[in-house]
């Protein structure tokens, strides 16, 4: 064959049957690739549990719980100190603590409003720390 003649084109080893036979190999087939001193990439591992996720929904929790005990414990005390219940803030905070306190509304009924309002208040907001500090606690253990 000269340098012009183009080389006759060899049947690609699908259309054979089969890889072409290599020296050495007992199965046959190309040499294998060189080795470089690298490993090949391993399979995508899954990812181990850390407990990220569950610890940032039990802060999730946590800190709700948090803030609803805060607006229960700021309307008692701008209640007991006498805040002008005309003024904007008041108002929200009060009707926050309305909000979260709606089911326990007039569980005590005593002549003194004071007293009242702090346990109408407070057994909701000691109520949402127990129960949101717990789930958060169980959430954690996940």
């Amino acid at each position: 064959m000269s340098d012009t003649e183009p080389m006759p084109r060899q049947p690609h080893y699908r259309q054979q049957g089969g890889p072409p036979p290599g020296p050495g190999y007992p199965q046959g087939g190309p040499p294998p690739p060189p080795d470089y001193g690298h490993q090949p990439s391993p399979r995508r591992e899954r990812r181990p549990r850390d407990g990220s996720g569950s610890n940032r929904t039990a802060l999730i929790i946590h800190t709700v719980a948090d803030i609803a005990a805060v607006f229960l414990g700021l309307w008692i005390m701008l209640y007991l100190l006498e805040a002008n219940q005309g003024n904007p803030f008041v108002e929200f905070v009060k009707g926050v603590a309305d909000w979260l306190a709606w089911w326990a509304q007039d569980i005590f009924t005593m002549d003194n409003e004071g007293v009242r309002v702090f346990l109408n208040y407070g057994l909701p907001a000691v109520i949402y720390l127990l129960i949101g500090h717990g789930i958060s606690a169980r959430v954690r253990r996940l």
